[in-house]
């Protein structure tokens, strides 16, 4: 397992090494022939002007580098050209704040800063800028009513007839600069999408209903701040009708965006109110009655009324959204619920936009207006025009509540409220130039308002250098090219470093010949190309590797190593020798003539007990170690020195237990299974000290202390702790009762032994006197007998 984890972590570890080197070395890898080829191939690029720059072997190419390996190779810095991109801001003007409630002309109110900006681009290097966006207050605002009127919205006409002053009166807390324009829509006056009977185009309804003929879309009232007369030709519509339940709605919505003379939009704010209670026709669906040439996007309208609806086909969803952000409308869907999901998916298609519910009767538009606008206005989000090719721009918004958010969501900020400022960090990047190098503007604006950010892009192509071409200059074999940023930039069928031969003599015996080194078989030590007589040394996969010399002979890779670095990384390699950086020395840079490695910490070199070679200690005594020969692991003391460390780190006891990862870091712990396993004096190149200590519980451990050969410190501890056998409680326990049992009965038989002895004794003593005793057998005349005998006088005795 631990084999494979290591060559996974070494294949990361190569793939990572091999992507670095191809992303930082994108400067050589562009093959750049002149100065502005190379700053074209990525920002770190820079070209060496220096007409001895170049070593023996090496191509024109090789002058384009990254800035530091170029200063490594012996380019100063005043012969390197690198030019910077640059911006200057032209127009600057501060967003609005209001004061005191004062009234300004829309064209005096500022919500976006700066306006005007131009940068200088240099391949690969972004630059940015910070944009303002500040919600005026009091910002004007052009709402166009567009209503749907087929014969199944007759009693929301009658709602929007009073609709004008209603919605003056609402929108005056929100602008006091709002106008209002009403337009109307059924469908193309062509079948199947109604009757083209004479009876029917006069009147399509049904029975005695009384409507007006069909129609596209008509223009019924210009933008005016007068709600009464919304209300007045409002009220003097008449609902039409059609035959199929789509309606014509994107013709309308198209001419509304794009006849701004005559809707009367102005620069502000600018709301569509979208009315029906149906879905729509668009692209394709013309082919029913007959219409195939795409909608061009322009205005038809010929006294107010739409007339190219039975020439062109409806718009598509795509068109529309162009034509309205390019206007920059924004649009509120008021359907009602059956349709809802419909115009949810639309409105997903059209930035800026909001849907609304409708109710069966209109009664609820001018709230559904309001809530749509709070909606729409409280966002800000960006948009770019179309950008150059090479040329990309990348956002950060700061927004309120110190949110920030980068990539598309770095577009846009929700929640602003009026009078809130918000930022965006902009940042714009080119790869390479236009084909042309001429100039290009683009232009960032948030959708749905006026104002814009003009951006100015210069590419920065050629170099300061580019200027000072010689053409036909002598330093290019007799004028067969132009010198330029110290190099020959050769006329066409021309070629060589100095343009010193023809095209047509590249591979001719006689050139080759001076390419093979001592009259031998190889070209170029098959290193290289033979170019006009002269080696031209090949790339290598790793741009940092080059061959050069006469012959190509020469790398500056394949010198000795050290640490697996090339020249111990102390030198640079030329010509497969490495040449040392002061104060070292060896084949492969790998000895330091430096003594201060080599000082103790009383000054003296090696404590005395050794030589300083390459900057290491060699102690001339074997039984000291260490970087300055400072250790004896065989000396008197270590065992004791290092005890509790060796406790500590092994079984997690002793005095250091609570400072141990602070203190005893300082070696390697290596546990083994028992005593036989702890490593031998005779088995190491280097001193080994065996040690064994007792600590606080009497347990012994064994370990052994050494400094290997590469100046690591080494513990080797048995793991398990050799602690005395402690006391069996069982039988100690079974003992100690039965001697007490023992010893009670051995008194309690020697109480009865000596009880029986005395008992004897005494009845002894008795039967003795009992003997000796002298009785008297006459009678006591005071005792009479206990006993009474009396004669049966009838006893006869028989």
């Amino acid at each position: 397992m631990d084999l494979k984890l290591l060559l996974l972590s070494a294949l990361i570890g190569g793939l990572c090494l091999i992507k670095a080197q191809q992303v930082g070395n994108e400067c050589i890898k562009a093959s750049a022939k002149s100065c502005g080829e190379c700053i074209q191939a990525g920002a770190s690029c820079g070209w060496c002007t220096d007409p001895e720059f170049l070593k023996q072997g090496e191509a024109t190419s090789t002058r384009c580098d990254e800035l530091q390996s170029l200063i490594k190779r012996g380019c100063a810095d005043n012969m390197m050209e690198n030019p910077r991109g640059s911006q200057n801001t032209l127009t600057n003007k501060t967003v609005t704040s209001r004061k005191d409630k004062e009234k300004l002309k829309p064209e005096d109110i500022t919500q976006i800063q700066p306006q005007k900006i131009s940068l200088s681009l240099r391949s690969g290097q972004a630059q940015s800028f910070d944009l303002k966006f500040k919600r005026a207050e009091d910002y004007p605002i052009d709402l166009y009513y567009l209503m749907d009127l087929s014969y199944s919205m007759k009693d929301d006409l009658e709602n929007v007839k009073n609709l004008g002053t209603s919605l003056m009166i609402e929108m005056s807390k929100i602008t006091s600069d709002f106008r209002i324009g009403f337009g109307s829509f059924v469908e193309k006056t062509v079948m199947p999408y109604i009757s083209t009977t004479p009876a029917k185009l006069l009147n399509p309804c049904t029975g005695d209903q009384n409507c007006t003929s069909p129609f596209s879309y008509k223009n019924v009232l210009k933008l005016t701040n007068e709600g009464e007369k919304f209300n007045t030709l409002v009220g003097k519509q008449q609902i039409s009708g059609n035959l199929d339940s789509p309606e014509g709605g994107f013709d309308a919505i198209m001419q509304v965006a794009v006849c701004g003379h005559h809707i009367g939009w102005r620069n502000v704010t600018r709301l569509l109110v979208f009315s029906t209670d149906a879905g729509f026709h668009f692209a394709g669906d013309g082919k029913l009655g007959g219409i195939v040439l795409p909608n061009d996007g322009k205005c038809h309208l010929e006294n107010n009324m739409y007339t190219m609806s039975h020439y062109y086909d409806y718009p598509s969803i795509a068109h529309l959204v162009q034509k309205l952000s390019d206007n920059n409308i924004q649009t509120i869907f008021a359907v009602t619920e059956e349709f809802q999901p419909v115009y949810k998916e639309l409105k997903n298609l059209i930035p800026k936009s909001a849907v609304g519910t409708l109710s069966a009767n209109s009664s609820n538009v001018i709230n559904l207006i309001i809530d749509a606008y709070n909606s729409l206005s409280s966002e800000v989000i960006l948009e770019n025009s179309k950008l150059p090719e090479g040329v990309t721009i990348a956002y950060t918004s700061y927004c309120k509540n110190g949110l920030v958010s980068e990539g598309e969501s770095g577009r846009k900020c929700s929640n602003i409220s009026i009078g809130d400022e918000v930022s965006f960090a902009i940042s714009v990047t080119a790869k390479g130039c236009p084909s042309d190098g001429k100039p290009e503007t683009i232009k960032i604006k948030p959708l749905g308002f006026t104002e814009e950010v003009e951006i100015l892009l210069n590419f920065i192509c050629e170099c300061d250098c580019h200027k000072d071409s010689q053409m036909n200059s002598p330093n290019c074999h007799n004028g067969n090219g132009a010198f330029e940023c110290g190099a020959c930039k050769c006329n066409e069928g021309r070629i060589g470093r100095q343009c010193e031969c023809s095209s047509n003599d590249v591979s001719s015996e006689d050139m080759d010949k001076n390419c093979r080194k001592d009259n031998g078989t190889d070209i170029c030590s098959n290193n290289g190309d033979c170019v006009c007589g002269t080696c031209e040394c090949k790339k290598r996969e790793n741009p940092e590797e080059r061959y050069s010399g006469e012959f190509c002979d020469c790398d500056n890779f394949n010198c000795d190593r050290s640490n697996n670095k090339l020249c111990g990384g102390h030198g640079h390699c030329d010509c497969r020798v490495c040449v040392c950086d002061a104060n070292w020395t060896g084949s492969a840079c790998d000895c330091s003539l430096d003594t201060s490695t080599c000082l103790a910490a009383n000054k003296q070199i090696c404590n005395g007990r050794g030589e300083c070679e390459c900057g290491t200690c060699k102690c001339i005594d074997p039984k000291f170690q260490g970087p300055t020969c400072e250790i004896c692991p065989t000396c008197p003391g270590v065992c004791a020195e290092h005890k509790e460390c060796v406790q500590c780190r092994a079984f997690g006891t002793g005095e250091k237990k609570d400072t141990c990862e602070r203190d005893c870091s300082y070696f390697n712990l290596i546990k083994v299974k028992d005593r036989d396993k702890l490593p031998q004096p005779a088995s190491q190149s280097f001193p080994l000290m065996h040690c064994k200590e007792r600590d606080a519980n009497d347990c012994w451990f064994y370990y052994t202390y050494a400094v290997n050969n590469n100046t690591e410190k080494e513990v080797h501890v048995v793991e398990t702790l050799d602690c005395p056998a402690g006391p069996d409680i069982i039988p100690i326990v079974a003992g100690v009762v039965a001697g007490i049992v023992l010893i009670g009965l051995a008194l309690l038989l020697i109480w009865k032994l000596l009880m029986i002895i005395h008992d004897r004794r005494e009845f002894a003593k008795f039967e003795k006197e009992k003997m000796n005793a002298k009785w008297d057998t006459g009678e006591n005349p005071i005792y009479k007998s206990a006993v009474t005998t009396v004669v049966n006088p009838k006893y006869e005795g028989k």
